[in-house]
């Protein structure tokens, strides 16, 4: 787990309800269980600063970093797809972009990997469908200054056939059968009594493994994925875990944040 992205996992899970800002020590101390340095976390808080994830705050600690608006929606929309509860409901129809062309291509691979994130898949060279709208879609083209045509559409014909040209449902269904077995290693190894710290560690990283499937699962309805999907005995894993060792995490977060 590189720092950066143990740090939208920290700042998702436990600071976005406490204020959504910790000092830089804390930040520190709070990811030392995960064995990530010092150096590390100054230089990823300084990244993401830089991508308007975080602004600087003066803090009664010290200096100290909190979540923007655009980091605050991010947020957000990853805790509903991470705890989803209960059924998406889906109604037919499709979520339809048509993006003007991109001509840079690190700006082409930025847009890619962030609608994705969102669950869309591409069609073509400026085509994405995805079976909802995304909240976030809206101010991701803003900030890139991309305008984009979208259209809410019904598939003349088999849905499925969509779905298994987008995306990959093997592959995604393989890699959650083999995050399934290592969680059931991970959180199997936590011994009895173990301390907080340890309890937030493991959980972080059950958290992370958990969270990589939202680049790569659209949460596509029930009706649309194949029988005996691996996604939701996974999911019911992840969500039990995730409850029984947040209690020992928390703990360890409210003493690290004093």
């Amino acid at each position: 787990m590189n720092a950066r992205a143990a740090l939208f996992d920290l700042y998702g899970d436990h600071l976005r309800s406490r204020g959504g800002k910790a000092s830089v020590a804390a930040l520190v101390r709070l990811l030392a269980p995960l064995e990530i340095a010092a150096p590390a976390v100054r230089t990823a808080v300084s990244r993401m600063v830089r991508q308007g994830w975080l602004d600087r705050a003066r803090m009664p600690q010290g200096p100290g970093y909190v979540v923007t608006p655009k980091c605050v929606r991010r947020l957000d929309e990853a805790a509903l797809r991470i705890y989803r509860a209960g059924t998406i409901k889906w109604h037919g129809r499709w979520h339809l972009i048509v993006l003007e062309p991109v001509r840079e291509r690190a700006r082409r691979e930025r847009l890619r990997a962030d609608l994705a994130f969102l669950g869309y898949a591409q069609l073509s060279e400026t085509t994405w469908v995805g079976p909802r709208p995304s909240p976030e879609l809206d101010p991701l083209l803003a900030h890139e200054g991309i305008r984009a045509d979208r259209f809410e559409a019904v598939l003349d014909g088999d849905p499925r056939e969509l779905v298994a040209r987008a995306w990959d449902l093997e592959a995604i269904g393989r890699a959650y059968e083999q995050w399934l077995t290592d969680a059931q290693e991970l959180v199997g190894g936590l011994p009895d009594g173990a301390p907080d710290a340890q309890v937030f560690a493991i959980r972080s990283r059950l958290l992370h493994g958990w969270r990589n499937f939202l680049f790569r699962d659209p949460g596509l309805p029930p009706e649309l994925l194949p029988p005996g999907w691996p996604g939701e005995k996974a999911r019911a894993f992840f969500e039990q875990k995730a409850a029984r060792l947040m209690p020992s995490a928390a703990a360890f977060v409210d003493k690290e944040l004093l």
